[in-house]
C-alpha cells in the first residue's frame, strides 16, 4: 500500500505479552481485504470488554498467542465488500459482532455478524451494543427463558453487562431485579429499576434470603466466580439458573497474579450434579466470543436494535479513548472507574 503525505495508516492495537497495560501496543498494518461473503469495515469505535483485560493478563482463555489483537465489537461504515455481497454497501454505517480481532481501523467481518444501522442511532451507541447487549440477552432470554414473574440477581450491576441486564429486566417486566455495585454506583442502578446491594458493605445472600422469605431468585448474573459464586448458589431458587461469564475475581487490579488467580480458581464451587437435580437447578458457562451459531447471534443483535429503537433500550457509555490511550482505558476498567461502556476510538 502507498502512503501518501497526510494519510493515516491503518494500524492496530496489540497485546505484546501477558502483563499490565503497559504491554498494549499500536501498530501499522496492511489494509485487510475481504473475501467472498465478507466486507471490510473502517472502524469509528471500538468496544473493550473485561474479557479483553483478562486476555491481557494471561488469565482467560480461549485466546489467540501473543501477540495479538483483541476486540469483539465494531461500529463503523463499509470500507470495501467482497465477492458475493450485495446486502451492503460502500459507505453503509454498520455495527458488527467479531469473534477477536476488532480492536483495529479496519477489519475483516463475515456477512452474518454486522447489521445496518438506523439513521438515528449513533455509532458510539452502536460499539457499546454487541458483547454487553447479546451477552445480557443470551444468558436471561435465549438460555434463560426470562418471564415477568421471575426474579434475578445481576452482579456487576453497574457494567457494561449489568446494565444491559437491568433494562432488559425492565423490558421483560420484572420487578424484582436485585444488583451489587460499588455503593457509589446504586443511582444507576434504580436509574433501571434495580434494587440496589453496596458488595462492598452488605451481605447480599442475607438479603436475597430476607426479601424473598427464603425462597431465593430465578437467575443470578455472575461475572465474578470464585467466593462470589459459591454465596450466589445459596440463593438460587428451585428451578433457578446461574449463569458464569467471567472470573473478575482473579484479576481486581491490573497487574498479573497467578497466586491471585489459583486462589480465586480454588473458591470455584465443585458442582455437584445430583444435588442440583435434586432442586432443578442449573448453571451455564456463558463465554459469546465462542458461540458459533451465526442465527442465534443475527437474530439477537436484531432484537436488540429493535429495543434501541423502541427505546426501550439505551446503552450506557461511560467513556471514550483514543485507541493510543488504552492503555488508560485498560487501568480504567480495572479500577472499577467505570459506569457502563468503555470504548476505543479510531477516528
Amino acid at each position: 500500500m502507498i502512503a501518501f503525505p497526510g494519510m493515516v495508516m491503518p494500524r492496530r492495537l496489540v497485546i505484546t505479552k501477558a502483563g499490565s497495560p503497559s504491554v498494549l501496543d499500536v501498530i501499522e498494518m496492511s489494509m485487510p481485504t475481504p473475501n467472498e461473503g465478507e466486507v471490510c469495515i473502517e472502524v469509528h469505535y471500538a468496544g473493550i470488554n473485561f474479557a479483553d483485560t483478562l486476555m491481557r493478563l494471561g488469565l482467560y482463555q480461549p485466546r489467540p498467542p501473543f501477540p495479538f489483537t483483541p476486540g469483539y465489537e465494531v461500529s463503523g461504515t463499509i470500507h470495501s465488500i467482497g465477492k458475493g455481497v450485495s446486502e451492503f454497501e460502500v459507505g453503509q454505517r454498520v455495527v458488527a459482532a467479531m469473534q477477536n480481532g476488532g480492536q483495529a481501523s479496519h477489519v475483516i467481518a463475515v456477512t452474518s455478524r454486522v447489521i445496518p444501522l438506523p439513521d438515528e442511532m449513533s455509532l458510539e451507541k452502536a460499539a457499546s451494543m454487541p458483547v454487553t447487549y447479546i451477552t445480557a440477552h443470551h444468558m436471561l432470554h435465549h438460555l434463560g427463558n426470562l418471564k415477568s414473574t421471575d426474579t434475578v440477581l445481576i452482579h456487576g450491576g453497574a457494567g457494561g453487562v449489568g446494565t444491559a441486564a437491568l433494562q432488559l429486566c425492565q423490558w421483560a417486566g420484572v420487578s424484582k431485579v436485585w444488583a451489587t455495585a460499588s455503593g457509589h454506583k446504586a443511582d444507576v442502578i434504580k436509574q433501571f429499576g434495580g434494587i440496589p446491594i453496596d458488595r462492598h458493605k452488605q451481605d447480599f445472600v442475607e438479603i436475597i434470603k430476607r426479601e424473598t422469605d427464603g425462597r431465593g431468585v430465578d437467575h443470578i448474573l455472575d461475572p465474578i466466580s470464585g467466593e462470589n459464586l459459591k454465596r450466589s448458589l445459596k440463593v438460587l431458587a428451585m428451578g433457578g439458573k446461574v449463569y458464569s461469564y467471567g472470573m473478575s475475581a482473579a484479576a481486581p487490579t491490573s497487574k498479573r497474579s497467578l497466586l491471585k488467580a489459583y486462589f480465586a480458581w480454588r473458591k470455584t464451587p465443585k458442582l455437584d450434579p445430583l444435588k442440583m437435580m435434586s432442586r432443578n437447578q442449573g448453571i451455564f458457562g456463558v463465554h459469546m466470543g465462542t458461540w458459533n451459531d451465526e442465527a442465534v447471534i443475527a437474530e439477537q443483535l436484531h432484537r436488540i436494535i429493535d429495543g434501541i429503537n423502541q427505546g426501550v433500550l439505551d446503552p450506557v457509555i461511560d467513556s471514550v479513548f483514543p485507541v493510543e490511550d488504552a492503555a488508560k482505558a485498560h487501568q480504567h476498567i480495572h479500577d472499577a472507574k467505570n459506569i457502563g461502556k468503555v470504548l476505543l476510538s479510531f477516528k
